[in-house]
């Protein structure tokens, strides 16, 4: 079969990430130059190519939105082409790798088109029975939860997502959702068939449970305190901390404040330290990586606004751009801008260094070899 990729000559200055770090300032690894032959990066000039397109610009890898939801929006699973259109919008703004943190929609369909981002899914949200938004997840009772996990990690690429926190009715306020034996079972389970876990959670109090049970990672984690940072960096658990949507809060907090005052305050309080509560999990040495929750309530396209406000949150620039590029692709598995990987790749006009807000204005957006946008 013949390769028909085009060849690209790709200058300027290729940002392959910090070589070194010390505090917020970094040294970086900078190449002039690469390559684009049979959709693959190399960084020796080819030989024999006679037509070769020529992109200029800075360059980072393609970008990486790791809290999305793709053929999922506000009230369940959307049709194709809703779908494709949010894969679309990533694509467009620079992610060309989303992990999708739980979808009741089938898009396998999506790995047999080129034009579209890489998708990691965890499978389908689990929840317990009214204690999340509906049509989004598989409910169970905690008897039945490690078996819908092993269920759910054979159905997705290498994550399962919990539910761990909601608001329960009777209290009107979040509670944990599960109780810790539960967990433990559960959690063992998904990594006995490879998988890691996440958890969606926005409380305190569901958290140790969660990481004594040995969570990989906890979406949100605006519950997180100054108690908790200490156990979240010895057990190396990440968090997404999912800024765009956290600052929603005070509008829920409005609506919901008539039937649920205590809710209402809680996620209010929730929202008033999230960037104390990010800036202080990074400096404990917690890994910290960019998610939009885009495809609930949210648009898809977002992933600029989102390491915008990490930086906000006082992470470095290279934290806040590497939350978004070579270490959310490193912590999920996929190469960057490396010898033979895949050409997944993003042109700006200005340095993205010197120049944040560049994020929502591409150049060139190249996937799989090809420039898409």
């Amino acid at each position: 079969m013949i390769d028909d990729t085009p060849a690209m000559h790709i200058k300027g200055r290729v940002l392959l990430g910090p070589a070194a770090v010390d505090g917020a300032r970094a040294e970086w690894r900078v190449r002039d130059e690469l390559w684009v032959v049979g959709g693959r990066i190399t960084f020796r000039r080819p030989a024999g190519v006679r037509e070769m397109t020529t992109v200029s610009g800075w360059v980072l890898p393609g970008l990486v939105d790791a809290h999305c939801h793709v053929g999922l929006d506000a009230h369940g699973a959307v049709d194709r082409a809703t779908t494709e259109r949010q894969a679309l919008t990533d694509r467009d703004a620079g992610a060309l790798l989303l992990r999708d943190a739980g979808s009741p929609a089938d898009t396998r369909w999506i790995d047999d088109r080129a034009d579209l981002p890489h998708l990691i899914r965890a499978g389908r949200h689990i929840a317990r029975p009214r204690r999340y938004i509906r049509n989004y997840a598989e409910e169970v009772e905690p008897a039945a939860l490690a078996a819908t996990v092993r269920e759910q990690a054979r159905r997705g690429d290498g994550w399962v997502k919990l539910v761990g926190d909601w608001i329960e009715r009777e209290r009107g306020d979040l509670t944990p959702c599960w109780p810790a034996p539960a967990l433990r079972e559960a959690i063992a389970a998904a990594h006995e068939e490879g998988a890691r876990v996440t958890a969606h959670c926005f409380a305190e109090d569901s958290l140790r449970d969660l990481v004594e049970a040995g969570i990989d990672c906890v979406e949100h984690a605006t519950g997180l305190t100054r108690e908790m940072i200490p156990l979240f960096a010895e057990r190396g658990v990440a968090i997404v901390p999912t800024l765009v949507n956290i600052a929603t809060f005070p509008r829920l907090a409005e609506g919901g404040e008539a039937k649920f005052p205590r809710w209402a305050d809680h996620m209010r309080r929730l929202h008033a330290r999230r960037y104390d509560t990010v800036r202080e999990a990074y400096d404990a040495g917690i890994e910290v990586f960019a998610g939009t929750d885009a495809g609930g309530s949210l648009g898809h396209g977002l992933i600029a606004q989102e390491v915008a406000e990490l930086r906000a949150a006082g992470l470095p620039v290279h934290a806040a751009l590497g939350a978004a590029s070579w270490r959310a692709r490193e912590w999920l598995g996929r190469p960057g801008l490396t010898e033979g990987a895949p050409a997944d790749l993003v042109v700006y006009g200005e340095d993205p260094r010197a120049e944040l807000p560049v994020l929502a204005r591409p150049r060139r957006v190249v996937l799989r070899g090809r420039v898409v946008a």
